[in-house]
């Protein structure tokens, strides 16, 4: 879709953007269902069994729990959607993401350290039909989004995970 768009020349009279949402993660997911994201689905596995599953790794080039992900938290995602309208920068396709890869691993450990258990990964085969598939690394490139001049991420993986468990995931109320 981002390709055809870029393709198009039609003159529209405002600005116009197409997102690109790398694994976006925060409060309010509760409908998402298998949609939503591993950070909500973890607290909840580790909060029922006290561990967490993990796919082991079958690529050479990373060990089990290296592979890469490019995690958000969503409120960077909403500041920076509100920072798009306000400053209209050049139309076109910007990527969403923190524009650093972190691993599974480090996602287990903020999740466990902010529920206060000592960390606890099951290694998990994965299943034949998404072994062929699989994406071992994702990341945002952020360069459009920097030239552009619009804000850094504010919410590093640690800080954004015990925001999302101890003022949301953790509380009575979870929609606060």
């Amino acid at each position: 879709m981002d390709r055809w768009a870029l393709k198009q020349n039609i003159m529209t009279p405002e600005n116009w953007y197409g997102v690109k949402f790398f694994n976006v993660f925060g409060p309010n997911e509760y409908e998402k269902g298998s949609m939503a994201s591993v950070a909500f689905k973890s607290f909840h596995q580790i909060t029922s069994t006290s561990e967490l599953g993990l796919f082991k790794s079958y690529n050479p080039q990373f060990a089990d729990g290296e592979q890469l992900r490019d995690f958000i938290y969503v409120k960077d995602v909403t500041r920076w959607m509100k920072e798009l309208m306000d400053k209209k920068p050049e139309s076109g396709i910007y990527n969403m993401g923190f524009g650093k890869a972190r691993s599974w691993m480090d996602m287990a450990k903020a999740l466990f350290a902010s529920m206060n258990k000592p960390l606890n990964v099951k290694w998990l085969e994965m299943p034949d039909n998404i072994k062929g598939q699989y994406q071992y690394f994702t990341e945002a490139d952020m360069t459009k989004w920097q030239k552009a001049g619009l804000s850094q991420p504010q919410w590093p993986l640690e800080k954004a995970i015990n925001d999302y468990v101890v003022n949301y995931l953790s509380q009575q109320d979870p929609w606060l």
